[in-house]
Formats: structure tokens, sequence, C-alpha cells
């Protein structure tokens, strides 16, 4: 994941970066300027050091995005002391492992990935939270989100951005035009889907090319089904392992996600067949729904960056999205997401006050006035009246619905030779025409003893 976005695709502060981004003023221009006994300082009292400290943070996330990152805590440096070094990195993955191997470790990682933060917990090099995290993490985050910042029981990570998976973008316009409804159960979507198909278009589009990252739009449609067709729990005994990839439920669920993908009817609307859908980028699977080429493309909220300059997102605009929805409604909102969470390689005063001020609503609050979307939080205290963007809007309310089950992407969970590897590449021999059952053996095969 990067930066909210799934790993091995950093490209929202690049697409979305156009201009200048213009930083606010705070209380000063560097750590220590501020009157730390002002009443504008009076929240941040609690972190506030006696001598002037550093904080070095590493993450993927880069460009505006990170501009925007940076600002977000600017109050809280000027009033506590604390300067916050951060580095964003398209290499976070392999640099992070090669600078706690090598002894240079920062001192806070935003890790995308839980299996990551994971492996190197067991390693003993990330430092447990200490209790003020937790105790703020508990009372902002769900207990599907402080789980993956948890390994074998010990908390080590709150949670920081987020994204949500579970969407279909379409053009409001057009479903206004056509008399289309949004549909709100898979019968209805398949409905939809053979309506729009027996008017000789292709209803779906998609792209999977992604360079050296091809195939992962294709893994995420098969975990957002699986939480379809089974429990949450069982979605969970497949990311672990303790169910084998290519056992019948997991069979069942790629079979279902084929019925869309792999049907000739369906897609690839605007590009050509269903193998084109491998040669179609990641970045332009869904624009045929400008050009009324195509009506439905599933893809997560960060995809609202990906749209051409003017492109208005909203629910009276050109483009919008709905919820993915469920197969059985009477088994809850399953919602599959990303995000990340903050590690520690060093426990000092002022590195577990900058954990504990990343986790709480005042952060999240400031993050969500800056910029004009594309970044969102789980986090309770987030109001999302701070929130610029339509569909942040709608992802936060969906990640706060009490009645929606989160879910983490299931391949950032994997170990990397299968999540980032050969999960990918099934999936794209799957597309090019290879069967359900032997595409998924080849990655049963190839976990990790």
């Amino acid at each position: 994941m990067v930066f909210g976005v799934p790993r091995r695709r950093a490209f929202t502060g690049a697409v979305a970066a156009v201009g200048t981004v213009i930083l606010l003023a705070s209380c000063s221009t560097s750590g220590s300027g501020a009157d730390k006994d002002s009443a504008e300082c009076e929240p941040y009292k609690k972190w506030a050091v006696e001598e002037d400290a550093t904080v070095t943070a590493y993450s993927s996330i880069r460009d505006v995005e990170a501009d925007r990152l940076e600002e977000s805590w600017k109050q809280f440096e000027d009033c506590t002391g604390i300067t916050i070094e951060h580095e964003g990195s398209g290499e976070f993955e392999a640099q992070l492992n090669v600078r706690v191997d090598g002894g240079n470790a920062p001192d806070l990682a935003f890790f995308p990935q839980p299996g990551l933060l994971a492996s190197l917990a067991k390693e003993g090099k990330v430092k447990p939270a200490p209790a003020a995290v937790k105790t703020s993490a508990d009372a902002n985050f769900s207990p599907d989100w402080i789980k993956y910042g948890t390994v074998d029981g010990k908390f080590y990570a709150a949670p920081l951005g987020a994204n949500v998976k579970s969407f279909v973008w379409y053009s409001p316009k057009t479903f206004k035009d056509k008399g289309y409804q949004v549909p709100t159960t898979w019968a209805e979507l398949i409905a939809l889907s053979d309506k729009i198909a027996g008017t000789g278009e292709k209803p779906w589009c998609a792209g999977v090319e992604s360079g050296d990252a091809t195939g992962w739009p294709a893994t995420d449609w098969l975990e957002d089904v699986l939480l379809r067709t089974g429990t949450p729990e069982e979605y969970d005994a497949w990311v672990n392992h303790t169910t084998p990839f290519n056992s019948a439920p997991i069979v069942a669920g790629l079979d279902q996600v084929g019925k869309i993908l792999k049907n000739p009817k369906y897609v690839n609307g605007g590009y050509g067949d269903v193998k084109s859908i491998v040669t179609t980028s990641f970045q332009e699977g869904g624009l045929p729904i400008l050009e009324n080429k195509c009506t439905l493309h599933r893809q997560a909220s960060f995809y609202g960056n990906q749209w051409p300059e003017g492109t208005t997102v909203a629910a009276d605009g050109d483009v919008f999205a709905f919820y993915l929805p469920p197969i059985d409604p009477a088994k809850g909102k399953p919602v599959l997401g990303a995000g990340e969470f903050v590690g520690a390689f060093a426990d000092r005063k002022e590195v577990q006050a900058v954990q504990e001020y990343l986790s709480t609503p005042e952060w999240a609050n400031s993050r969500a006035k800056i910029g004009e979307g594309g970044w969102i939080s789980a986090n309770k205290g987030l109001d999302a009246n701070n929130l610029k963007s339509p569909i942040d809007k709608l992802s936060v309310e969906i990640l706060q619905d009490p009645k929606s089950v989160f879910r983490f992407d299931g391949s950032d969970q994997m170990p990397g030779s299968v999540g980032a590897g050969s999960f990918w590449k099934a999936m794209v021999a799957w597309l090019n025409g290879e069967a359900t059952k032997p595409a998924l053996d080849s990655v049963e095969k190839s976990w990790p003893k």
C-alpha cells in the first residue's frame, strides 16, 4: 500500500497535484518559536518538551500528499518544540528493511502493510506502543482497525490514513438519463449489468496493468467478493492461510468475479475484449465512463484522483461511486479497505508524543482540512464536514457506519512473495484465459512453507 492507496501504486499525489501547494502559516516557522503557554497551544501542552527535539518519520507518502501531511502537524511542532522530519520514498518496503537491518531505522514508520509491521514486530525490531497510544487508539478506532496494529496480542501501531475499496464508479447523469437505479444488492447489480448488456453496450470497464505490479486491481475484486460470499472470519482464515488458497470457497468466489470480469458481454467497455483488461492501465480503467462507452467501474475511493482535471466528482456531478452491494444483505455491510499504521523503532518521550498525537481526532481533523480531497481516516472523531470531497465524505460515512464490517486488503497482509507476487501473476493468467482452479493452485504452491 502507498499512502492510503495500495502499495505498488504511488500515484495519488502525483496525479492529483496541479499547481502549487500553498502552505498555511501556523504559530511560527520553527518547532521552537511558539509561545507554548498561549491559548492556541493549550491542546498540545501535554506533549511539549523542555528542550527542542527531532523525530524522524519514514513512509511511502510523497509529492503533494507529503506536503499536506507535513502541514497537518505544523501547529503540533510549533507548540511542543518537537520537529517531525518526514521522508517519503517509493521504495519504502525494501528500504525500510535495509535501514532497520543496518542500524539506521527511523524513529517512526507509517506502515501501509500490516504484514510488514507484523514481521518486524515478531523480530523484536518495532517497539510496543506505550499505554497512552493504546488508550487513544482504543477510544478512536474500531476493533476491526486495532487488530491490524496488534501482533501476537501486543499492540504496536495505531492507524493513520485510510481508504475504502468497496466502490463502483458510475456517471450520475447517465443513470438519470437512462433511468438506471443505484443497486443496493448484488442481484440488482447483475440485473443492471444484464439490462445494459441487452442494449448492445458493455456495462463494465476495467484495467489491471500497473508495470511490475500488474494484476493488483484484480486481487481487490476477489477480496471484495470473498467478503460477500463468506463470513469475515472465513476471509481472515484465507488471508492467514489457515484455509488453503485454492479451497472450494475461494474457487467459488473467483468464479463469481469471473461472471463479471470474464463475461464477454460485460467487458471491456471502451477498450475491447476480456484480455484487454490486462493491457489497460489501472489509471485509465474507468475513463470510458466519461465517454459513455462503459457504465460501471469497480475501484477504491482514491480513484477519485484519477479523473481528468475539470471532472466533477459528486452525486450530481460527472462521476461518483456507490457502495459495492452485498450478496446477502442480512449478513451486514462488508467493507474492504486499506490504510497506514504508525509503528516506532524508538521509545523516546518525543517519539511517543508524536505517536499519540497522530492517533487523535485533533490530528485527523487537522489533516482533513488540508487540500481538496483524496485523504480520509477511520478515526471515529473525524468530522466529515472537514472533508471537501464528496467521495471522501461518503467513505467516512461508510467507515463510521455501525453496520460496516471492515477488513483490510488481503494481499497486503500476505507474505510478500504471494501478496505482491504470485497472487498478481495468477490473476493476470486467469484474465488471459487460465481456468480458476489452476490459477489458484499456482498461488497455493507458492505459499512459503
